[in-house]
């Protein structure tokens, strides 16, 4: 009996977007389908392989088809099947991975002209719908009934009971008839079909059989051919080199091999920023295909993503996402590992926790993170491609590891500089390199933009004795300096750090000891009216044109202090940063300030004014701007009068 289900609402607006507007290359179809078919005896394998001889165990096979009359295409495959229930989870809904969240997502990337988001959803078997007009699908799984899926790509699919004898999937498709732009009936051609399994589905593992018919001239009995008379041969031609890219030579690999396997692999439109190709033969032998997206995944930072590579042991499939094999901070990394080394009669789990494996991956790591070096020395412009994207994910490395990965990954930091053109990125060893003749310390300045952090009030004096900064624009930066502590023998120190007020020369140091004493009345009637606020209010020996400035000490800064704030969501709990307000005493504000020193009153009233305008400085933003305004309205009415 035929059943017919409807499309869910947003998923028809899906199709139709997918249909008319996502894919901008039709001839991907093909493609789609044979990967899906591919995947589909990958998990039959797998399930023969855990069945304890209960499944048979068959070769995998895909089998193509074309009808050049009726304009058809025909991709069948003796893999795992489907149910009738997978026949409506995986076929009538579209992108289960939520097509609210698809639709949402096309849509941002449709406003920044970024329709590279196809492949990370699992819709590719509507790609079909590009070129067909109609698709059924007939299907059998391992103790089920077989069914018979058909749908226009419309509004509705049908399914029914149809006969089927084997396990596995045949999909027909039924082209379009050709319009002016568009012929579709050349996809019903051997010549076209050959071309595109050639181009997209090269390195499938499994077997693309196709029958070709060869028109030949006719034979008499005497074996001479007639004059103008054919007859139809028919040869079983496999389309494919089977070969899988990772078993090759890896001098027989080039770049544009392994870009294209990417993208048939992995769902891509866009080649990989990064390619690497690993064949290791020792104690542990494996291959390895690894890539690193020229794009972040779109669910990267999403709870349900799923980190991990492709586990193959000896060409046989075992675990599209192995999370074993990469650890979280290189989760964006995508590929597969193939070892003749694990043992196949063990259980999925044991291999998975296997000695082996975690030498594999151990290694793994460190040979991306020794491309990702060698490109940083010889490709910066390249490194910083990566870096703009993956960036934050190596300092979570070194930070999440308590510093333990330091010595894998502290070359691979780059931050923006106070003196490169546009502040470009400069390396620690760049940094170290060029250090003033006396300069003791690794200099950091951190903040929310980098144009903000260039208005701090601190790095004047920097800016006027040219001396590099690094700028921190990441809420991770100074977390991931303190856990690394030194480079090189270097100290890294924020250059609101009160205990830079000690780098001084005598000449400066005897100048600010004098107006201590001098001034102290001045300042303890400012401490006293910010002791809620700030520990200590000292002169400064930093300020070159701004009236007053923050500083912290031992360790954790305003910038770091925000962060925890923000992650805990209640101050209270989170640490808080020791403050002091320092004061420029060459600055015409404090020259005016001064004559009021013997007013207690007066000067205690001004001390929250310039705690408000010293925050204003470091881009943080004033808690109590009603009482702010109404002392600085206080004022200048003062100022007025007088």
């Amino acid at each position: 009996m035929k059943e017919t289900l409807q499309f869910q609402t947003e998923s028809k607006e899906l199709l139709n977007l997918m249909i008319n507007s996502i894919y901008s290359n039709k001839e991907i179809f093909l493609r789609e389908l044979i990967s899906n078919a591919s995947d589909a005896i990958d998990k039959y394998k797998f399930l023969a392989f855990n069945s304890n001889g209960t499944i048979p165990f068959k070769e995998g096979e895909i089998h193509l088809s074309y009808d050049e009359t009726n304009h058809t295409i025909t991709i069948s495959d003796n893999g795992i099947g489907m149910s009738k229930e997978d026949i409506i989870n995986n076929l009538g809904t579209i992108a289960k991975s939520g097509s609210k969240d698809f639709m949402n997502k096309f849509k941002e990337a449709k406003e920044k002209q970024d329709i590279n988001i196809i492949g990370q959803f699992g819709v590719g078997f509507y790609s079909a719908f590009m070129v067909a007009d109609k698709v059924e699908v007939l299907t059998k799984a391992n103790n089920e009934p077989s069914y018979l899926f058909s749908s226009n790509g419309k509004d509705n699919f049908t399914i029914e009971e149809k006969e089927k004898d084997d396990v596995g999937t045949i999909i027909t498709l039924y082209l379009k008839e050709d319009i002016e732009d568009e012929n579709y009936s050349q996809f019903a051609s051997r010549w076209k079909i050959e071309e595109l399994v050639k181009k997209y589905s090269d390195y499938v593992r499994y077997p693309i059989k196709m029958t070709i018919v060869n028109k030949v001239l006719k034979k008499d009995e005497n074996g001479k051919e007639i004059e103008n008379e054919y007859e139809n041969v028919y040869e079983e031609k496999t389309l494919n080199s089977m070969i899988p890219l990772w078993k090759k030579n890896k001098s027989e690999v080039e770049e544009k091999d392994l870009n294209e396997f990417y993208k048939a692999k992995f769902n891509d439109f866009e080649d990989p920023l990064f390619s690497l190709f690993v064949k290791v033969d020792g104690v542990i032998t494996y291959s390895s295909l690894l890539f690193i997206p020229s794009h972040a995944p779109y669910n990267l930072y999403s709870e349900n993503y799923e980190k991990g590579l492709q586990l193959y042991a000896k060409n046989i499939f075992i675990k599209d996402k192995c999370p074993e094999l990469v650890p979280d901070y290189l989760k964006f990394v995508r590929g597969l590992v193939d070892s003749d080394d694990f043992n196949l009669n063990i259980s999925r789990e044991i291999l998975q926790s296997s000695p082996i494996l975690k030498k594999i991956a151990n290694n793994v790591e460190k040979k991306i993170i020794d491309e990702l070096k060698k490109t940083k020395e010889n490709d910066f412009e390249k490194y910083k491609k990566f870096w703009n994207i993956y960036g934050e994910h190596i300092k979570y490395g070194l930070y999440s590891s308590y510093g333990e990965k330091s010595d894998l990954l502290k070359d691979l930091l780059v931050f923006p500089s106070l003196n490169k053109e546009n502040n470009d990125y400069i390396s620690l060893k760049e940094y170290v390199d060029n250090m003033k003749e006396n300069q003791k310390f690794i200099y950091f300045a951190a903040g929310d933009t980098i144009d903000s952090i260039k208005l701090l009030p601190q790095l004047e004096k920097y800016k006027k004795e040219e001396i590099d900064v690094l700028l921190l624009d990441k809420k991770i930066d100074e977390f991931t300096l303190m856990v690394l502590a030194k480079y090189m023998d270097k100290d890294f120190k924020s250059i609101s750090d009160e205990t830079l007020n000690e780098e001084i020369n005598q000449e400066e140091k005897d100048k600010i000891d004098s107006l201590s004493v001098n001034h102290k009345r001045f300042l303890d009637n400012i401490k006293e009216s910010l002791k809620d606020k700030v520990d200590n209010v000292v002169f400064s020996s930093k300020l070159i044109d701004s009236p007053v400035c923050i500083s912290t000490k031992q360790g954790l800064s305003l910038n770091m202090e925000r962060t925890l704030d923000e992650q805990k969501g209640f101050e209270d709990e989170t640490p808080r940063a020791i403050k002091t307000l320092e004061i420029n005493p060459d600055h015409d504000l404090f020259k005016a300030l001064i004559k009021l020193e013997n007013n207690d009153e007066d000067t205690k009233n001004y001390a929250s004014i310039l705690y408000d305008e010293a925050l204003l400085l470091e881009g943080i933003e004033i808690k109590d701007k009603h009482d702010f305004v109404k002392k600085l309205n206080e004022v200048i009415v003062k100022s007025i009068n007088k």
